[in-house]
């Protein structure tokens, strides 16, 4: 089973963030982020690479971890360390994936239930994210929240699987007993008043 870069992947979302992107960016760096999903999706092509551009060189300069959401054309003009897939990833797909970015790179697929780890693990997936894993605003339409157990029935696939979903800092020891390797958060870190802060709190239930 391959290891992630960190236990703790930060999710960008620039929408309805009272200060720049890059701030935030750069705050979560400095308080100990080492694993950044560049999302924003919702941008035009242009703008979303050159917003992706200042989100990598931050990300370079922290000797941090890159990975794109669901563009691998832009994750290798990034020089993206790796890339997320969405839901119903094949094995095709996946291939094609590591042959633009390389044999090393890392490949993410979601998955909303164990069913779905166990096909992003025969399509050779790295890790998956698991969501949602406890109720939340940012991931409506996906289904009841799956919960520890969800988390313990995925992890039998054989896969990373990475808690998303309504994760804060006292429900990590929980997800990590039921098997997580990691958790993903986006709304916990973009929109903290101190993002630093909320990033090493996120941390800290790993260390030791």
């Amino acid at each position: 089973m391959r290891s992630l870069p960190s236990p703790l992947l930060a999710v960008t979302d620039r929408r309805g963030l009272s200060r720049p992107l890059m701030e935030t960016v750069q705050a979560l760096l400095d308080g100990g982020v080492r694993w950044v999903w560049f999302r924003d999706r919702d941008l035009e092509p242009e703008a979303r690479r050159a917003l992706g551009a200042d989100v990598a060189g931050r990300i370079r300069a922290a000797g941090a971890f890159l990975t794109v959401g669901g563009d691998v054309a832009l994750a290798r003009a990034l020089g993206a360390d790796g890339v997320h897939l969405g839901g119903g990833t094949g094995p095709d797909m996946v291939a094609s994936a590591r042959a633009a970015l390389g044999p090393d790179a890392l490949i993410g697929v979601s998955a909303h239930a164990p069913v779905e780890v166990e096909a992003a693990a025969l399509a050779g997936a790295d890790y998956v994210t698991l969501s949602p894993i406890y109720p939340t605003a940012s991931k409506p339409g996906y289904g009841p929240a799956l919960g520890p157990d969800g988390i313990a029935a995925a992890c039998r696939a054989g896969l990373p699987v990475v808690a998303l979903g309504g994760i804060t800092p006292d429900r990590i020891p929980e997800c990590r007993d039921a098997g997580a390797a990691g958790i993903a958060v986006m709304g916990g870190l973009m929109r903290a008043p101190d993002p630093a802060a909320a990033a090493r709190a996120f941390l800290a239930p790993w260390a030791g």
